[in-house]
């Protein structure tokens, strides 16, 4: 029953915020919701300080919730198939090399560019720390969130085009990032002895290229099944099962279940919904996921804020933070522009989307959830609050500004033709 009670004060204050939001704030769902959670989380914060015994019950509930394990083990996957299955198959399929690009190398740049800066930077504020935990904190922080993203784009009225480089990059790249972040994690648990190159690439091919495979098995055998029945009740269960069967399959054969459910969710959008759905099935089957994307985009952002209550984050850490936040920054626009710049005759390139790709690349529940993994014979708390504090600032800052910056640019469907 402790899990039901969980689960229940979750929905409860996801559903009171959500309302608040909606009536009085009026601000993107995800955004207000967290805004909401991390204000409370204060209060109550300032209230434990003046001893009201109720705060130490909250905090104890938050400490009780494995953040790791909720995102990555049981939401993730819906929401990751959720949102696949509304990508434009057709216009990601043009933008394929910009966003495997930014997908594969740009997130191994950044990681590298993040990893860096910190090994320089974390020895004067007093903290020396290995430059493997470094590469495990660019590993980490380097990804762009599918969740936030998407969440927050469909507020922001972008080109088709641009839309579908930063969405398809965040589906594809959090995949990436968790098979580095793995192969890191090896190298500083068993060394460089055990974790050979060799071993390395293993984990790399089983894991990435064993997670497309099975998705692309996974979507095609859904296809089938959809396309021989004509129930929208069955087909959405399919559906259902396609998630929670795949994502079991794939921790099961240790491959990427991110990438498999995306490559699954992806055909199902594209080939199931032209040839393998009727109108009515279409119809429920949207609705479906879009409710159930968002009430657990609505939890998630809760857990984000709420997590304010247990994190013990130190005037340093809040200004190695506002560092790192600078660097993460930095090392987006590097890692973006790279890549897109060999790139020129295959895309769209120019120094409006290069900003809009660098800004609109936003951190999530997936940078803390990593972070929260670690364990405690590592640096853990430091990396979990200078996580926190990047990700805090990408949401509420970037979120809320990446709009008003594309129709600033002319980039946005809303600009009259010609803009940019």
């Amino acid at each position: 029953m402790e899990l039901y009670h969980t689960l229940t004060l979750l929905l409860v204050i996801a559903a009171a915020f959500g309302y608040i939001n909606h009536r009085f704030l009026r601000l993107p769902s995800t955004i207000g919701l967290m805004i909401l959670a991390l204000v409370s989380s204060l209060f109550a914060i300032m209230l434990g300080w003046l001893g009201v015994p109720w705060v130490m019950s909250a905090s104890q509930l938050v400490r009780s919730i494995d953040f790791h394990k909720v995102l990555m083990d049981v939401m993730l996957s819906f929401l990751l198939f959720a949102g696949a299955l509304h990508v434009d198959v057709r216009t990601l399929g043009k933008e394929r090399w910009a966003v495997g690009a930014m997908a594969v190398v740009g997130t191994l740049l950044s990681t590298l560019l993040v990893a860096t800066g910190m090994f320089y930077l974390l020895p004067l504020m007093g903290f020396d720390t290995p430059f493997i935990y470094c590469l495990l904190f660019g590993a980490l922080i380097s990804p762009t969130d599918p969740i936030a993203v998407m969440g927050i784009l469909k507020q922001a009225r972008i080109s088709k085009n641009l839309e579908i480089k930063i969405v398809g990059e965040s589906l594809f790249n959090d995949g990436i990032a968790v098979v580095v972040f793995i192969s890191l994690y090896e190298i500083a648990v068993y060394g460089t002895d055990k974790a050979t190159a060799s071993f390395i690439g293993e984990l790399f091919l089983r894991e990435a290229a064993g997670g497309i495979l099975l998705g692309v098995g996974l979507g095609y055998a859904t296809f089938w099944a959809l396309r021989t029945i004509d129930n929208y009740k069955v087909e959405v269960l399919i559906t259902l099962a396609l998630v929670m069967g795949g994502t079991a399959l794939a921790s099961a054969w240790h491959t990427s279940g991110p990438l498999a459910i995306v490559v699954a969710g992806l055909i199902v959008g594209d080939k199931g919904r032209e040839k393998g759905m009727s109108d009515q099935t279409r119809e429920y089957l949207d609705k479906f996921w879009e409710m159930l994307d968002e009430i657990l985009n609505a939890v998630l952002f809760v857990l984000i804020g709420l997590e304010m209550l247990v994190l013990d984050i130190s005037n340093a850490v809040l200004l190695i933070g506002a560092a790192a936040i600078v660097l993460t920054l930095l090392s987006r626009f590097v890692s973006v522009a790279l890549p897109l710049s060999f790139l020129r005759r295959y895309t769209d390139f120019n120094v409006a989307t290069l900003r809009v790709l660098s800004w609109g690349g936003l951190r999530g529940g997936i940078s803390v959830a990593l972070a929260l993994s670690l364990p405690a014979t590592m640096p853990r708390d430091l990396i979990v609050g200078i996580t926190y504090v990047v990700v805090v600032f990408s949401i509420i800052v970037q979120g809320l500004t990446i709009g008003p910056l594309v129709k600033k640019l002319g980039l946005s469907t809303e600009a009259e033709p010609g803009m940019h």
